[in-house]
């Protein structure tokens, strides 16, 4: 090997045995499709309303979980009724997000004692507890202590899964190992969409009890497969085990390189992590906002926020509401609902096409962001010049799905991938546990606001919403274009580097490193020492004998 030579880029193929331990790891994030498939439609069905709600012969099905006002004399305790049951609704969908964003905030510290394997059993066994509560209860503080639960299990599952993709994957394949967070969300969104539609017609509790029940694949199937999951190469390394490292990176690459491409790898690994413990004494969350980390850590806090600046929240939560005041039937809502869901996962596939081949992490955001604003402005605009005709409603349905491919294709697929990469080894729980406790803080702060401005009792905008998120798009792609640096192809170190020396957006992608280099020369001269051993002499002699 020269000393510019670069580690091979092999296939996926090549790749397969990694591939498969991060797609092991990555079905972690099945668990929040299934829980948003499962969860937002259990307010329909009648078996849950018959436990949760009250009867109501005006309602659909006979239940309500909103009290409806029949006569004056019943004003008063419709007002209760309507305020005890709009406090269950907020409280099953925000104890959630609290949990997530609790135990995502403190990801990083226990990262730092734990490792990532621990993190991500231990968030099977809370998910597996959560469940237990929520199916076997029919007490709503009871529900409201197993959706805490499951949100603390949820924080871990999704802040950990992405952190070992990212440190695990060879650099050329890091995108798409990453991106099986958007393929498993996916996956499980249409898994509890299939269960739910298949029990909504039922009038006793297994109606809830069973899609409620999918919420035990997750924890059953990673719990098992981490057992052939080896922990972290880099977190190991950092935490001074290096037998243990290089067995696990072995473990990862399997036969996808060379004995010397392999070794070359773990010679810069070593080097990178020697580096980031030279520059930094300490390790805490306030290393984040130091020095070059700052930038880095706003970076990874930037691009997890435009997931939720890109509309996506909105679209999830309002999208089925708003075909059902277009005219179509509950029904028809629900199939399209799937359509677009099975539409994101074709969107998904796309994304991980497109960053392999063809663009990088940089482009494929500024792509997304175009064709989400663009998407959410057609359907503000149909909803504004054509409002209550069939073309407005074929408008948005058009758009959503639009919408719905664009953003499973572009910045769901990147944002996690490029997030991940941002920080250093030393600080990569900190700052992406923080950075995505932020995203579940913006993902409530949506869910609370956008009622007010959709709502016919309030400012009554309905899909017009959508030029407030058209002009938050635009805003997301100036700042992919100004502030986050193109990745592609670097190795975790060799991005560090890239940051130490404060290189440029615009330089970010040309300019040369100098650790690959360093790694390799250190491999050569490692080389001509065993070489010139005496003890290699002394067989080569009595070879040559």
């Amino acid at each position: 090997m020269t000393a510019t030579a670069k580690i091979s880029e092999t296939s996926l193929w090549a790749n397969r045995k990694c591939l498969l331990i991060c797609a092991t790891v990555a079905i972690a994030n099945m668990q929040y499709g299934l829980d948003s498939a499962a969860v937002g439609s259990l307010q329909a069905m009648p078996g849950f309303l018959a436990v949760f709600g009250y009867r109501d012969p005006s309602q659909p099905g006979g239940y309500g979980i909103e009290a409806s006002f029949p006569d004056i004399r019943s004003h008063e305790k419709c007002t209760n009724a309507r305020s005890l049951q709009g406090t269950f609704q907020r409280l099953i969908g925000s104890l959630l997000t609290l949990g997530a964003f609790l135990s995502s905030l403190v990801a990083g510290v226990f990262a730092h004692f734990f490792g990532r394997k621990v993190a991500l059993w231990i968030a099977c066994v809370l998910n597996a507890i959560a469940c237990i509560i929520q199916i076997s209860t029919t007490d709503k503080v009871a529900i409201y202590i197993g959706r805490l639960v499951l949100g603390l299990a949820n924080g871990f599952l999704v802040t950990f899964s992405n952190i070992y993709t990212a440190e695990a994957a060879p650099a050329h394949l890091r995108a798409v190992m990453v991106a099986l967070f958007s393929e498993w969300v996916n996956i499980g969104s249409i898994v509890g969409a299939v269960v739910t539609n298949a029990t909504k017609g039922r009038l006793d509790k297994a109606s809830y009890q069973i899609p409620l029940g999918t919420l035990f694949i997750v924890p059953t199937f990673l719990a098992v497969g981490l057992l052939f999951v080896p922990e972290s190469p880099r977190y190991l390394l950092y935490k001074g085990q290096s037998e243990a490292a290089k067995k696990a990176l072995v473990q990862l690459r399997g036969n996808s390189l060379p004995e010397d491409e392999l070794e070359l790898e773990w010679v810069e690994m070593v080097k990178g992590i020697e580096e980031e413990k030279r520059n930094a004494n300490t390790i805490g969350p306030l290393d984040m906002f130091k020095g070059t980390e700052l930038r880095r850590t706003l970076l990874c806090y930037g691009v997890i926020a435009t997931q939720t600046g890109a509309g996506s929240w909105f679209i999830i939560s309002y999208a089925t509401y708003f075909m059902t005041v277009a005219g179509l039937t509950v029904d028809e809502a629900f199939t399209y609902s799937i359509m677009n869901t099975c539409l994101g996962l074709v969107g998904v596939n796309f994304g991980m096409l497109m960053m392999r081949h063809f663009m990088g992490r940089r482009t494929v955001l500024m792509t997304g962001s175009i064709f989400q604003g663009c998407a959410m402005l057609g359907m503000a605009v149909s909803a504004t010049v054509a409002y209550g005709t069939v073309e407005a409603r074929n408008c948005l349905i058009a758009f959503v799905a639009l919408y719905q491919f664009a953003y499973n294709a572009f910045v769901g697929d990147a944002t996690y991938p490029t997030a991940t990469e941002m920080v250093s080894t030393r600080l990569r729980s900190y700052s992406v546990g923080s950075a995505i406790s932020l995203g579940y803080l913006l993902a409530w702060l949506t869910g609370f606001c956008s009622p007010y401005f959709i709502n016919p009792e309030n400012l009554n905008w309905g899909a017009k919403y959508g030029y407030i998120w058209a002009g938050s798009n635009f805003c997301c792609f100036v700042f992919f274009y100004l502030f986050v640096p193109e990745t592609k192809g670097r190795t975790l170190e060799e991005i560090d580097e890239l940051f130490a020396n404060r290189v440029s957006v615009r330089n970010f992608k040309t300019f040369h490193t100098t650790i690959m280099d360093k790694a390799l020369k250190d491999v050569e001269e490692r080389d001509e020492k065993l070489i010139k051993s005496p003890e290699v002499e002394m067989k080569e002699h009595v070879g040559n004998v």
